[in-house]
């Protein structure tokens, strides 16, 4: 098991997409996921700041379990993640809100940031929706990539817009004209 420490640990993660960097610390409840940065996350300098303890290989099951969980849905598998290993509690409760919200749309379904907001009784709150996913510490846990813009195009997304698209497409989105042809919404 990794030492106790107040700094967090990380560990990288090969993927087809490029490194993922998982970050988490370790509680008295066990390992909490504080942050998942995506390869491309323009924002990557900004968290370089945060001293790590970087580790080879994840010697806690449940963190291994997730590195794994992560490369196979990267590689195009249908994982159902747990939310039992994020820090939630570090987010603000809006923004815990709509990423629970988020986490609830399912495989093969997308949603807009406006539905999303309609459905947590914010009508008019598409901005604060995609201003709250846009700082998702959690990305592919909260599958923050199935919230498009209401005309269907992408938006924004941590790793970037071609890895947004091609993780719909690998969830089975269609697209004409660079849109998401929205068959299967939630909310």
């Amino acid at each position: 098991m990794n030492p106790p420490s107040k700094l967090p640990f990380e560990i990288e993660i090969s993927t087809p997409f490029g490194e993922v960097r998982l970050m988490w610390v370790e509680s008295g409840s066990g390992p909490k996921v504080i942050r998942i940065i995506l390869p491309g996350d323009t924002r990557t300098g900004r968290y370089q700041v945060l001293p790590t303890i970087p580790v080879k290989s994840a010697e806690n099951e449940k963190i291994q379990q997730l590195v794994e969980d992560i490369r196979s849905f990267l590689s195009g598998n249908d994982v159902v993640f747990g939310t039992e290993l994020l820090d939630l509690d570090r987010c603000r409760p809006f923004q815990r809100r709509v990423l629970l919200a988020e986490y609830a749309i399912p495989r093969g379904y997308v949603s807009t940031y406006g539905r999303i907001a309609r459905h947590l009784g914010v009508p008019g709150g598409a901005r604060a929706v995609g201003n709250a996913l846009a700082r998702n510490p959690f990305p592919l846990v909260i599958p923050c990539h199935r919230a498009l813009r209401a005309d269907g195009s992408a938006g924004g997304f941590q790793g970037g817009r071609e890895m947004k698209v091609c993780l719909l497409v690998m969830e089975g989105a269609r697209f004409c004209s660079g849109k998401v042809l929205m068959e299967r919404v939630w909310y």
